[in-house]
């Protein structure tokens, strides 16, 4: 069997029957063309060929490029669920994945934004231009809701509830869910689409909520290009990437006294293992705020 051949049809059923987003798709199919490209190296041009010392030979070559522990997970899982199918379709042997043991991730703690940083950024939107309005919108909404960039550039105008404060999300798997937000973004959000977007889309038609300066739907490069700029305008000696207003938003409520099973639904994560993670951040929170404050720290 070729591999091409069983990717193609691989890719058909994880976008058809188990509903992947473009972008997983995309992850998927990059990770398998690069084992595949592994394989003809070996001189294996047959799927049934592989054994197990090949995926530990594989995992090697994967460390040896420095590649993260969340990275090589990542691809691992891809080519596991890829020989399951075949194993299913195609009565192909699938032990050698599925022998091998996940690399233990690394404990890192989410990054996110101080209060007062995240006022300079906000500060950093201040205007009445287009761009101003659109982008004051885009980060209101990120902070308020804790969606994720592709949720974002994929909301349209009929996903927004404004009378009861409610977005319809689709997340990750095409999960369906409702994330209210408040009236700051509420606000920002109806000036956008009142006094900015029409004029925005004078020369395209479609549904998109957030456009780019020509009127075409924003794309979530696009936003972190937004993001990256609105933190050197506040003169933030910080990098940012879109994910820290999630993880903002899930360490300011937790703060503020949230319970941990409202935050993971809000967040739409499918276990409750993926939220415990902004406990530790909200705890180191509280000891550099005791080792700042008390006298005898």
């Amino acid at each position: 069997m070729s591999p091409s051949d069983a990717l193609a049809q691989f890719k058909s059923y994880i976008q058809l029957e188990k509903n992947y987003s473009e972008h997983t798709v995309r992850e998927y199919e990059s990770d398998l063309l690069y084992f595949f490209g592994f394989l003809q190296s070996e001189g294996i041009n047959n799927l049934h060929d592989v054994e197990y010392i090949h995926a530990r030979l594989y995992v090697t070559k994967l460390y040896d490029e420095s590649l993260s522990r969340t990275s090589i997970s990542r691809k691992i899982s891809a080519i596991r669920s890829f020989f399951k199918f075949c194993n299913r379709e195609f009565g192909l042997k699938e032990e050698a994945f599925r022998s091998l043991y996940h690399p233990k991730k690394e404990e890192r703690l989410p990054h996110f934004f101080y209060e007062e940083e995240l006022q300079q950024i906000f500060q950093a939107t201040e205007g009445e231009d287009h761009m101003s309005l659109r982008n004051r919108a885009i980060l209101e909404l990120l902070y308020a809701t804790g969606i994720r960039v592709s949720e974002l550039t994929s909301l349209e105008e009929f996903d927004i509830d404004k009378q009861l404060g409610i977005l319809r999300v689709m997340g990750k798997g095409r999960k369906e869910r409702y994330v209210p937000f408040g009236q700051f973004a509420q606000d920002a959000l109806e000036h956008f689409m009142d006094e900015a977007r029409p004029k925005l889309m004078k020369q395209s038609k479609h549904n998109f909520v957030f456009t780019n300066m020509r009127g075409q739907p924003l794309t979530p490069r696009g936003v972190r290009y937004i993001l990256s700029d609105l933190v050197k305008k506040a003169s933030l000696h910080t990098k940012i990437y879109p994910h820290m207003l999630r993880h903002t938003f899930a360490t300011h409520l937790l703060n503020n006294g949230a319970d941990l099973r409202t935050v993971q639904e809000l967040l739409g994560h499918s276990h409750l293992s993926s939220t415990q993670v902004y406990t530790h951040v909200t705890k180191e929170h509280l000891r550099k705020t005791y080792m700042n404050a008390h006298p005898r720290a």
